[in-house]
């Protein structure tokens, strides 16, 4: 289980401030225990993440225990695959839910038998209004419902009935088994809801056992007291969902009753996390799959070079409040970055090259240079790098009307290649369309490494490859994938596609890597130095033959001096 030092009691929020008063008070004996329980029917996003690191984190700091479990109560949208994958990004997250791995399904038949125990209560009865029915006579927020012709049913019938429901008697929809509680009540949730329907479709555990099952709201907390849950963490939208929670509870013979606390989703800017949205994102191919860097699946982010550390550290960062918000994309990449720049090793690489040829240096020459691999790491150690009469430099380190304050290549300008010499433009190769095709410069031999002996100053500092041993790859530039802060607040009935971000995938062919990279291993991450953080894509990548893109870019310095060469 990962270590949760970055989540100690030094943060004190409401939660830990009831979680510490229970314990104190010897509420469930001291004990704390927490669960988190997706439903198997989507990938984890970012979102999830922080309820993961909350529910094993809190257990890890009272020396409780924090299971995994799967509300898998509609298998119509469930699958396997979904089972497994989230069992493999809680892994990748860090935490261990060791032997405690539950199923909703396992209780099925408890579940049942809870639902009986209503119905010999007279607090359930089985109704046969259609779903549009049951829906109309809910009323509104303003309006109080009406109650089911079928409400007063005795409780023979209703047990004889739901027996049938569960032998496979009726059709699909055709009846349900529903809570009678107040069809007045101001809380919607507790008008009547639905605990039982009636659907064919085959469970991945279950097979075809059962022809009947649980809705979430039902079968939910009931598992939790089934497990011996003690503090039942979720999101502020089941926050009115708490008085049905509590209701299940008190009118049957629960084995335990947690309670249920609830604490601020995590939103983040330019993303969007409901399943169904997700869903159709990958469904019509906006994304190259749920895996896409862009998205903000677990997978995703993962794929995209994001280390469980760094979205753990962001997890704790944004802490838990009552107050629902979104948090700036940039504090999710600053720590990122912040991580990448204690661990990350550097490289050089071209992405968009323009030829330079070192017109005093000799044709076949190639000289050695030592690059180091981390400046903030002395055991990261140095490389060796090759320099040769022809190399490649970003075509945007060079500009022939250079105005003032441009402190990159021009002609007549001195700059320092990293690593390696001193070197002036002396003149500029243009093709028939006028497009500069080569940049002729000379070096300073006294320069090796950077320096200069005469002591002279050179503000440019540029980054390049040696022409003859650069690798060529392809290299994909990632940036958010919708438009807008806010993606799902679309005006005029539009739908959030509207809000995509056309340039949220660049691919450049073409671009030199420095030869170190050719064996790479794949989800390795880089940094490109003067360019961002890079991966080695894990499922594209191959030793000898890299595809890098970009995970995050570094602060955004050379935005600054194109703003101020515009005001210039």
């Amino acid at each position: 289980m990962a270590s949760n030092t970055e989540g100690t009691r030094e943060s004190v929020d409401f939660l830990r401030t009831r979680i510490t008063r229970d314990v104190e008070s010897g509420k469930n004996g001291g004990r704390v225990q927490t669960r988190f329980p997706p439903e198997p029917n989507g990938y984890l996003h970012i979102g999830h993440a922080k309820s993961i690191c909350l529910n094993f984190g809190l257990a890890e700091e009272y020396g409780g225990v924090c299971s995994l479990r799967f509300d898998d109560t509609n298998p119509a949208a469930e699958e396997v695959e979904y089972v497994e994958a989230i069992q493999e990004d809680i892994r990748w997250l860090g935490f261990d839910w060791q032997e405690r791995l539950f199923f909703a399904s396992g209780y099925f038949e408890a579940l049942y038998d809870f639902a009986v125990q209503l119905i010999e209560r007279g607090k359930a009865y089985v109704c046969d209004l259609s779903l549009e029915e049951t829906r109309a006579y809910r009323g509104t927020v303003t309006e109080a419902g009406k109650n089911s012709p079928h409400r007063e049913r005795s409780v023979e019938e209703n047990k004889d009935l739901f027996a049938r429901m569960r032998a496979g008697e009726f059709p699909d929809g055709s009846r349900t088994l529903r809570a009678k509680i107040d069809m007045a009540s101001p809380n919607m949730n507790l008008r009547d809801p639905v605990l039982y329907r009636i659907s064919r479709v085959p469970h991945h555990r279950t097979g075809t056992e059962w022809c009947i099952y649980p809705l979430y709201d039902f079968a939910h907390g009931l598992s939790d007291a089934i497990e011996g849950v003690t503090h039942s963490i979720c999101t502020l939208e089941f926050e009115n969902h708490r008085a049905l929670y509590d209701w299940f509870l008190e009118n049957v013979d629960a084995p335990s009753h947690p309670q249920q606390i609830e604490f601020n989703r995590l939103n983040v800017s330019f993303t969007i996390t409901s399943k169904r949205k997700l869903l159709r994102l990958v469904q019509e191919g906006h994304v190259d799959g749920w895996d896409d860097p862009r998205m903000p699946t677990l997978r995703g982010i993962r794929r995209r070079g994001y280390t469980s550390s760094a979205v753990r550290s962001f997890c704790h960062e944004v802490g838990v409040t009552k107050v629902p918000g979104t948090i700036d994309m940039v504090v999710l990449e600053n720590t990122l970055r912040e991580e990448l720049n204690r661990t990350a090793e550097r490289r050089m690489a071209v992405l968009r090259p323009l030829k330079v040829v070192i017109t005093n240096w000799p044709e076949d020459k190639v000289d050695e240079l030592e690059a180091v691999n981390n400046p903030g790491d002395e055991a990261a150690g140095t490389r060796r790098v090759p320099f040769t009469r022809e190399l490649w430099i970003e075509r945007d380190d060079f500009m022939e009307e250079a105005p003032r304050k441009y402190f990159r290549l021009a002609p007549g300008r001195e700059v320092r290649l990293r690593y390696a010499y001193y070197v002036t433009c002396t003149e500029v190769v243009k093709d028939a369309t006028g497009t500069i095709t080569e940049v002729h410069c000379t070096y300073d031999p006294e320069s090796r490494g950077g320096d200069s002996p005469d002591g002279r100053k050179v503000k440019g500092t540029i980054h390049w490859v040696s022409a003859q041993h650069a690798l060529e790859a392809e290299v994909r530039l990632y940036d958010h994938l919708f438009a807008t802060p806010d993606p799902g607040d679309v005006a005029g009935g539009q739908d959030f596609l509207a809000n995509l971000n056309p340039a949220s995938l660049e691919i450049l062919s073409g671009c030199r890597l420095e030869p170190s990279l050719a064996e790479t291993a794949p989800g390795a991450v880089l940094q490109f130095e003067r360019l961002g953080y890079f991966c080695a894509d894990p499922v594209t990548s191959k030793p000898g033959a890299p595809r890098f893109h970009r995970t995050v870019a570094l602060r955004d310095s050379w935005a600054k001096i194109a703003k101020q060469l515009a005001q210039d």
